[in-house]
């Protein structure tokens, strides 16, 4: 039985290593000055959370004559959310181991953020259910990111070949959910609010495999915004926090 096994390992793997031996394939992709693509993607969103040196403190609500109604904050936490993508690739040949890439995409994400206070209440956020012990903010997105950057290319092994890119990116949030926000009256019910506008710097690694008449590339990526992105407000949620960084890890399929 061990040996069978042996043996079908080792037909399988002949036919992988046939498979990538055959013929130059990929289109002649990697031959053009300017070509083109899409990708899918799968985006996992959090936050990187700075505190201020007293964010435990008790929030005063000025309108409701400097009362407290959610006390104490215990803890602060962002917990990786799920989203995707799909955009579209212009790549430029610099020379035969260098590339520009331009990768404009429109992406739907989540971000999550849980308050965990002292009296252990819960002030859900409108059409939000948080978890046990916890007051979750969701801050939904739908991102147009224009991303540019450099993909450094190994030398190509048949029809095999591996990359590294780093650049940045400028995102624009074209859902805002400032109407439903500006209708809650009470403090403690508020939204937690980000910038519109994001600047990130993004680094990554991937594979360019070719098939008789495309490239596809596998790429795992990730993304840090430059700047801190929490639009204060005077709320329980903002106030507790310095800063606020976006971060995100993103796997890609691009198709060109």
């Amino acid at each position: 039985m061990i040996k069978l096994k042996i043996l079908f390992t080792l037909i399988l793997f002949s036919l992988v290593v046939s498979t990538f031996a055959q013929g130059n394939f990929g289109g002649g992709v990697d031959d053009e000055d300017i070509h083109f693509g899409f990708t899918f993607q799968y985006i996992s969103s959090e936050y990187k959370i700075v505190r201020k040196n007293n964010w435990q403190d008790a929030f005063l609500d000025p309108e409701n004559g400097f009362k407290s109604n959610t006390g104490e904050v215990k803890s602060i936490r962002s917990i990786p959310n799920p989203g995707f993508g799909i955009g579209f690739v212009a790549n430029a040949l610099i020379n035969k181991n260098l590339d520009f890439r331009f990768t404009p995409t429109l992406a739907f994400t989540d971000r999550i953020i849980d308050y965990e206070f002292k009296n252990t209440k819960t002030f859900d956020q409108p059409g939000l259910v948080s978890p046990d012990g916890f007051t979750r903010r969701t801050v939904s997105a739908v991102m147009m990111d224009f991303p540019v950057g450099i993909k450094l290319k190994s030398e190509r092994r048949n029809n095999f070949r591996a990359y590294i890119l780093g650049g940045i990116k400028y995102g624009i949030n074209i859902a805002s959910k400032k109407k439903e926000d500006d209708e809650v009256l009470d403090a403690e019910f508020k939204f937690l609010k980000n910038n519109k506008n994001i600047l990130s710097y993004e680094a990554g690694i991937g594979f360019d495999l070719y098939f008789e008449f495309f490239k596809l590339s596998p790429e795992i990526k990730f993304s840090h915004s430059i700047n801190s992105i929490l639009r204060g407000n005077d709320t329980p949620y903002s106030t507790p926090i310095d800063k606020l960084f976006l971060r995100n890890f993103q796997f890609s399929l691009y198709f060109e």
